[in-house]
């Protein structure tokens, strides 16, 4: 894993044991590096009304955003799997708002890296910001 990589992957698993998943018991960790070199984190957030809850993207993008940043370049994910596990839709959708085509996403269980996409390949032919914009 180069370095970069492994700094995504270590600040994902660290915010992977904050998670609130007393639901599922299925923890997760984001990290998103930023245009700016910035690391944002964040956990999956459970709630018993199911559909109230935040997923660690969701969480780690608002994190991004709350702090100004709008660029994501890299965004990784830790989920409690055996095997690959990548962002839901919503959540594919939500980091869409933040990337560029070639923005790299990684899916990783806690045993290491299974995966990695470009947006484009992640969500291919995607809805976003410049679709609502006038021309």
């Amino acid at each position: 894993m180069e370095d970069t990589t492994r700094a995504l992957f270590d600040a994902a698993l660290r915010v992977q044991e904050h998670a609130h998943a007393p639901y599922s018991n299925y923890h997760v960790g984001c990290s998103v590096l930023t245009s700016s070199g910035q690391i944002y984190v964040g956990a999956n957030i459970e709630n018993a009304a199911y559909p109230q809850g935040l997923c660690a993207e969701a969480t780690a993008l608002a994190v991004m955003a709350s702090h100004g940043e709008r660029q994501a370049q890299v965004v990784l994910t830790v989920c409690d799997s055996e095997g690959l596990a990548t962002s839901c839709g919503g959540c594919r959708q939500k980091i869409r708002e933040f990337a560029t085509s070639e923005t790299i996403i990684h899916a990783c269980s806690r045993n290491g890296l299974w995966a990695t996409y470009t947006m484009d390949g992640l969500l291919p032919d995607s809805f976003g910001p410049e679709h609502l914009s006038p021309e």
